[in-house]
């Protein structure tokens, strides 16, 4: 692939790099085949529908209104070093560059970790259920490489829980905020699945998909285990 390929861009939020006004660029193509992706236009690696160039003349506009720029997908890194070289390009122009990821590539997470200064990382379910939820069954044990490889280069970060309930317990979410305790992560985000595309199957129901922030007891102990905690409803 000779360039970046971008698949949707998002010209303003305040909720995707913390505590800074950002843009996000969507990346095509991803590894993993989750049950409820709500980007499966983005799934497989195909010619983006936005000029790079044109995307960095654009944000050239930016400068001095927003403040970081946010790689997503997909899964951004599946496009390889491209992607490292492009957020180069736009760091240079003075942004911060944050960067959304399952995990799935701790090798290119490395090579990209002198250029990206925030990431969140996915940490999608128990492990014995990885397989199920993504469809790749190495994808938890890439995942934990990445945290491992991300702490070590001491810059912030955040991980996430997308807790669908056809794949996550609360005792699952109390056991991965456990482990993630245990390796010393200090922020941690809870966010509330919601179904994308009506009519498919395994429906949920409002209280299986509230039963995470309705409980006050696993809130609070959960809340205990961290600097930060985040429940996005």
């Amino acid at each position: 692939m000779r360039e970046i390929q971008i698949g949707g861009l998002v010209s303003f939020t305040t909720i995707d790099y913390p505590g800074k006004l950002a843009a996000v660029l969507f990346l095509t193509g991803c590894p993993l085949r989750c049950a409820y992706c709500s980007n499966p236009n983005l799934l497989n690696v195909r010619d983006g529908e936005y000029d790079p160039d044109k995307v960095i003349e654009w944000l050239k506009t930016r400068v001095g209104k927003l403040e970081a720029v946010v790689f997503s997908g997909g899964e951004a890194l599946m496009q390889g070093d491209v992607v490292i070289d492009y957020m180069r390009r736009v760091r240079d122009l003075g942004f911060a560059i944050g960067l959304h990821t399952n995990g799935f590539y701790p090798e290119t997470l490395a090579r990209a970790a002198d250029v990206v200064d925030w990431i969140g990382l996915d940490y999608k379910a128990t492990r014995d259920k990885y397989g199920e939820l993504s469809g790749q069954n190495i994808a938890h044990d890439h995942m934990i490489r990445s945290l491992t490889t991300w702490q070590s280069t001491g810059k912030d970060f955040e991980v996430r829980i997308t807790c669908d309930p056809r794949f996550v317990t609360k005792m699952d979410l109390m056991e991965i905020a456990n482990d993630l305790h245990n390796r010393g992560v200090k922020n941690f985000a809870v966010q509330k699945y919601i179904p994308h595309f009506e009519g498919t199957t395994n429906t949920t129901t409002p209280d299986q998909r509230n039963q995470f922030f309705d409980d006050e007891n696993l809130r609070n102990t959960i809340n205990a285990l961290f600097d930060s905690v985040t429940w996005r409803e």
